[in-house]
């Protein structure tokens, strides 16, 4: 009987691997555990084969996602600046903060394009002027846009 045996994982399985990933076990925990429960099935040829498809698929599914976040990157630069409207008072000071919903207000009024406000991030925003803000489209992709903060 051999010492490992090669299983490729048909669901996630905490502390060995995800679904699709090949992994060595003890042939007891395979045979015992993994394949009668659903979790893998043994690596034969075939099942590889099928691996390394769904492998291509996801991997060329993750590629167009960050083109597609380079492209609105690209768009909302172009665009140059976003103009959020606050209520002032003295010394050109706003009332309340500006806050990444309202950044994110801003763009879609403007370019129709969703973010998500949890990717914003802005500066210290206390009186009205121009400043410079974060935007995460991607993990890898991040557009830094102009904000106006103006008088109502």
């Amino acid at each position: 009987m051999s010492k490992r045996l090669q299983v490729v994982l048909s669901k996630d399985v905490s502390k060995l691997g995800k679904t699709g990933d090949l992994v060595e076990v003890a042939p007891g925990y395979a045979r015992n555990y993994l394949i009668p429960q659903g979790f893998g099935n043994y690596a034969t040829a075939g099942i590889l084969k099928q691996v390394t498809q769904r492998k291509e698929k996801e991997r060329q599914r993750l590629l167009a996602l960050k083109q597609e976040a380079e492209s609105r990157k690209t768009a909302l630069e172009t665009i140059g600046r976003f103009v959020i409207r606050k209520q002032v008072g003295e010394a050109e000071a706003i009332f309340g903060t500006v806050t990444p919903q309202d950044l994110v207000d801003a763009i879609k009024d403007s370019t129709s394009q969703e973010v998500d406000r949890r990717g914003v991030t802005l500066p210290e925003i206390s009186k009205i002027g121009f400043y410079k803000a974060d935007v995460k489209l991607h993990p890898e992709v991040t557009a830094t846009i102009e904000i106006q903060v103006a008088p109502l």
